[in-house]
């Protein structure tokens, strides 16, 4: 995808080989700058931190943190040392575990002096790859996009409504849920896009509507609790959004508040799609109630950040100091709420057999077979 006109990942080896540069999403929307990893404690904390988020790109992160690792000390022990400390950083994203586990596949054969470079390789494989997941999620998706607007009266736009940030940004590029957007609005379908805000972060306000400006894709940015009314008076002909880690069962895991938007486009009979990368299944988990729900800092729900009309980039406080906060990071969806999953083979059932369909090679690992 493009910022300014210009083609971007939002993660990349840096010019001079010897580091990863990535897009630092703390900054957005007000500033756009680019942060140097140097180390495996710099990928650490930016996965930590959020410097980069969304799980397609927490496990190419996680894949160049071992990389780095691998350039200060190749042994057994640094790898392992690497691998423990990456899967710290982040509970719920599968992608992480995903990536680690298929890097210390490909490392922990080779002896020390040929890890480094394997480490590079496979690390960029696993980021091409994600690109190649979302473009093909993109194409499935297309296909629903344009059932819809052929229902349309001439020049009507498919109205989408999103959450969170499953976009580019949360990839290595085009996205999971916007990728069908993307592709949509690039072959000439009007496509309109309600953009949940997304607290307690505005991954929604702050990314997502960053990316389809930049991309001029026509939006515009509700607050959280409208999605219900929007859908009540017919403005919303779908819901997509992304996952951060799906049972074998269709159970998908996702930004807080993604639950409450499914029911509400069930009650309004509004399908509610999700893109599916097939690196975020869990084939262990049967249930969804056994992912692991991330509690993050309070901080993020009793202070906004934003750009005073001195141009300054603040944090404020919006909650009394007596006031004690529950952050809860996640929630889960069930699968009887799901249209069907997008995945880079095609849409499937929300269902243990709807995914075994498209990925028959995990009939043996999918929980209960």
């Amino acid at each position: 995808m493009k910022v300014k006109g210009t083609p971007m990942r939002p993660i990349q080896p840096s010019a001079d080989g010897q580091a990863v540069s990535i897009i630092d999403q703390t900054k957005l929307p007000h500033e756009f700058v680019l942060a140097r990893l140097e180390t495996l404690a710099d990928a650490a904390n930016a996965i930590r931190a959020m410097l980069v988020r969304g799980a397609p790109l927490i496990g190419a992160t996680a894949a160049y943190g071992v990389w780095l690792a691998m350039r200060a000390d190749a042994s057994d022990e640094a790898l392992e040392n690497a691998i423990d400390t990456l899967a710290a950083t982040r509970p719920t994203a599968i992608n992480l575990r995903w990536a680690l586990e298929d890097m210390r596949g490909t490392l922990a054969p080779l002896p020390p002096a040929d890890r480094p470079a394997a480490a590079f390789a496979r690390a960029g494989a696993i980021a091409d790859e994600d690109v190649a997941i979302n473009h093909a999620i993109g194409r499935h998706g297309l296909e629903i996009i344009r059932r819809l607007v052929a229902g349309k009266r001439p020049g009507e736009p498919v109205n989408i409504l999103t959450h969170c940030n499953a976009g580019w940004l949360a990839t290595v590029d085009w996205g999971t849920a916007t990728s069908p957007i993307y592709q949509a609005h690039d072959a000439g379908i009007p496509v309109h896009v309600w953009v949940d805000e997304t607290r307690p972060r505005n991954q929604g306000a702050g990314l997502t509507a960053w990316e389809l400006a930049n991309h001029g894709v026509p939006h515009k940015v509700i607050v959280d609790n409208a999605g219900g009314h929007l859908m009540q008076h017919g403005l919303v002909d779908m819901v997509i959004v992304g996952t951060d880690r799906t049972t074998a069962t269709g159970d998908v895991c996702n930004k807080i508040g993604t639950y409450l938007k499914a029911l509400a486009a069930r009650d309004n009979g509004v399908p509610f799609y999700v893109a599916l990368p097939s690196p975020t299944i869990d084939w262990s988990l049967s249930d969804g109630r056994a992912i692991p729900i991330e509690e993050r800092d309070a901080a993020e729900v009793t202070h906004v950040w934003g750009r005073t009309v001195d141009g300054e980039v603040l944090p404020v406080r919006v909650t009394p100091e007596e006031s004690s906060v529950a952050n809860y990071g996640f929630d889960v969806t069930p699968a009887r709420l799901v249209t069907g999953l997008i995945t880079e083979r095609g849409i499937a059932e929300a269902s243990r057999e709807g995914l075994l369909a498209l990925f028959p090679e995990y009939r043996a690992r999918a929980a209960g077979e």
